[in-house]
């Protein structure tokens, strides 16, 4: 499975992007998809998570600023975000949690990221 993202970039504080993720290749089944964020130097965290059946989960600092969705039909996951602000830069990877066959458990796979730079 190949996770390709796409729509960082730079914006100013109070602006808007959007992400996108699109999966590809052979699976038997995706669960959850989601982002999370990287700042160097710093943890991985968790921004938003979404089921196959619209069930989401948000870090606090994404909560009413940052909206996640999924079109399982194309089996792509997006992350709107809003109110952009300075600490919000990061680069921000997408998630799937597959099950490749039949008979495998759950693992994630990863996209490569995607840098989004919020000037103050």
């Amino acid at each position: 499975v190949q996770l390709q993202a796409s729509g960082g970039g730079l914006v100013q504080a109070g602006g808007s992007l959007r992400l996108s993720c699109a999966a590809s290749g052979t699976f038997f089944r995706i669960n959850d998809m989601g982002w999370y964020r990287q700042v160097p130097g710093k943890q991985r965290e968790m921004v938003a998570s979404i089921s196959p059946l619209g069930t989401t989960n948000s870090a606090d600092s994404a909560k009413d600023r940052f909206t996640i969705s999924r079109d399982n039909a194309k089996i792509t996951v997006y992350l709107q975000m809003n109110s952009l602000k300075p600490e919000d830069t990061a680069v921000y990877y997408c998630y799937a949690d597959v099950r490749d066959t039949m008979l495998s458990r759950f693992r994630d796979y990863w996209g490569r990221g995607t840098l989004v730079t919020v000037s103050s």
